[in-house]
């Protein structure tokens, strides 16, 4: 073990009051990863377009919600407002696509909305 290593005990992360937002987020940006990805592979990347944005945004403001949680930020009621916001846009958007990625990414963006609108009332 590193000398100065910060050590969590497993009941640390298991009790810590933000988890189900944090593993939301985390899955949302992995999803949203996947999805901008299978997207560029569709015949119709230009069609794709306005997906494919919301899945980058979505992914980068998941993680960093993810982290600000984390570290218990004093901005994570922000910042999961935000990240609720972002993620019911790319939700609704991904929810216009029949591609299975698509589907896929829409419902894991609104659990993520659900669960950082929750946070974001509570923080």
């Amino acid at each position: 073990m590193r000398e100065g290593a910060i050590i969590y005990s497993e009941n640390t992360m298991r009790d810590h009051k933000f988890n189900a937002c944090i593993e939301a987020c985390n899955a949302c940006a992995i999803a949203c990863s996947h999805c901008a990805a299978s997207c560029l592979q569709e015949q119709d990347v230009k069609m794709m377009a306005r997906c494919i944005a919301l899945d980058v945004d979505c992914a980068e403001i998941c993680a960093l919600a993810a982290a600000a949680m984390a570290r218990a930020s004093e901005n994570v009621k922000a910042i999961c407002a935000a990240c609720a916001q972002v993620c019911q846009a790319c939700g609704d958007e991904c929810a216009r696509h029949d591609m299975e990625h698509c589907q896929q990414c829409a419902n894991t963006c609104r659990r993520c909305a659900e669960e950082c609108r929750s946070m974001a009332s509570m923080a």
